[in-house]
C-alpha cells in the first residue's frame, strides 16, 4: 500500500541577503541576559576561591571560574555580532579567528563560489 501526501505550495525562498535579520536580533537580546548571568557565575567562583563569597553550589567541569569566564566571553560576543547583524550591520567573523590577517575565513565550497561570482 503506497500513501501519498499532497501540501500545498508554501512560500518560495527567498534569495535575498540579510532576510534573517528579525531572528538574529532576538536570539541576540535574549543571550545578552544569558551571559550577564554566565558573568556573574564566574564572579561568584572567583570570589569564592578567595574566599570572599560562600560556597559555590555547582559542581563537575562547571566548578571552575576559568570555564565560566570563557563561556560569558563568547556569549557576549555571540550576543554583539547577532545584535550587529540585526541592527542591519554585516555578520563578520572576530580578526582573531581568521587564518591569516587581513584574509577572509572561507566556510565551504559554497560560500567560496559565491564570493568568486560576485
Amino acid at each position: 500500500m503506497k500513501v501519498r501526501l499532497r501540501f500545498e505550495e508554501g512560500r518560495r525562498v527567498s534569495r535575498r541577503r540579510g532576510k534573517n535579520r528579525r531572528l538574529a536580533a532576538a536570539v541576540g537580546a535574549l543571550l545578552i541576559p544569558i551571559a550577564l548571568m554566565a558573568w556573574a557565575l564566574a564572579l561568584w567562583r572567583l570570589a569564592s576561591d578567595l574566599g570572599l563569597a560562600g560556597e559555590f553550589a555547582i559542581e563537575g567541569l562547571f566548578s571552575h571560574w576559568q570555564v565560566w569566564i570563557a563561556l560569558a566571553l563568547g556569549l557576549s560576543f555571540a550576543a554583539a555580532s547577532l545584535n550587529r547583524y540585526g541592527r542591519g550591520g554585516e555578520l563578520e567573523e572576530p580578526p582573531g579567528l581568521r587564518p591569516l590577517p587581513g584574509q577572509k575565513l572561507e566556510r565551504g565550497p559554497v560560500l567560496a563560489a559565491r564570493r568568486k561570482a560576485r
